[in-house]
């Protein structure tokens, strides 16, 4: 069973990912935690890799509302 510290962050995300995909231009995923995992590599919030970080300020909408996809698959939550 997961432990409530990682529910909230999957909830905290969940909203993150529906509020940014309603902003115009698409806002940031970020939740503030702001830790990369060693053994994923993924954000202990947002859960974008380092990679994905960095490019985040460049990508387009459609780049960035797609990078959302993905990572409310990574969240198992299919915002």
């Amino acid at each position: 069973m997961e432990n409530v510290e990682v529910i909230n962050r999957k909830e905290a995300l969940e909203q993150a990912i529906a509020s940014a995909r309603a902003q115009r231009p698409v806002g940031s995923p970020c939740i503030d935690v702001c830790k990369l995992s060693t053994s994923s590599g993924y954000c202990e919030g947002c859960l974008r890799n380092r990679d994905e970080i960095k490019a985040w300020k460049s990508m387009s909408d459609p780049d960035r509302l797609a990078l959302l996809d993905r990572l409310a698959e990574r969240a198992g939550g299919g915002a």
